[in-house]
């Protein structure tokens, strides 16, 4: 059963105009799963009111207009719809083989994550291009997807000094994320990689790659370049 404020899923208000659905205080696939069939519910039937909503790994943020529903009869909608969502209808998403090319100038720090992890590049590599990923967020800057499903080997934390500057196309691995930056930004990844995909392109329609559950498989290129 579902009670605002309490357990999970969680409701609670942001605001006079948003709240936040929580579905589980920890990340995991099971989690994301049942954001993703909320995501696509509320596409499929949309709530008088709702203006737009925000999918995270573990929760969704929901802004509306309170002239025309309150935080309180949107909550008690949300409870009576979660209850039966079907974590296997939400919509069919679509697979991205990515090339990457691992290593040197594009991953100066593979040898970084090789060392931290006690692994050779090449198995870094291997390890990191194993797994079909899902984007369980979007978010940081444009186009942005956050990468569920790294190998616990691989687990290695940010930069303490972040970047002033990383190329668009750089991949990286931080904590047990890994993803790929759509543009030149800072940032405090480890930089493996670099692929020569547009993640984000305003000529583009829809101008995102990669959305919200879609799958992602990383390709080496051209072997590993450690040097």
């Amino acid at each position: 059963m579902c009670h605002p404020g309490e357990g999970f899923p969680r409701i609670s208000p942001v605001g006079e105009s948003a709240l936040l659905v929580t579905l589980d205080e920890q990340i995991s696939l099971a989690a994301n799963e049942r954001v993703m069939a909320l995501d696509t519910h509320l596409q499929a039937n949309p709530i008088g009111g709702v203006l737009e909503w925000v999918p995270a790994y573990a929760s969704l943020l929901i802004f509306f207009d309170p002239s025309i529903v309150d935080y309180q009869r949107l909550s008690t909608l949300l409870c009576e719809i979660m209850p039966g969502l079907d974590v296997a209808q939400f919509r069919s998403p679509q697979r991205v083989l990515i090339p990457v090319a691992y290593g040197g100038d594009g991953g100066p720090d593979l040898g970084v994550v090789a060392d931290h992890c006690g692994l050779s590049p090449d198995n870094v590599v291997a390890l990191h291009t194993a797994p079909i990923y899902r984007v369980g967020m979007m978010g940081f800057t444009p186009g942005f997807a956050y990468l569920m499903g790294l190998d616990e080997q691989l687990i290695t934390p940010c930069h303490a000094n972040p970047r002033t500057f990383v190329p668009a196309g750089s991949v990286g691995i931080a904590g047990a994320q890994t993803g790929i930056y759509p543009l030149d930004s800072p940032g405090g990844w480890q930089l493996i990689g670099r692929t020569q995909f547009k993640l984000f392109d305003r000529q583009r329609e829809p101008p995102f790659l990669l959305a919200p559950g879609d799958e992602v498989q990383f390709v080496p290129e051209n072997g590993i370049n450690i040097e």
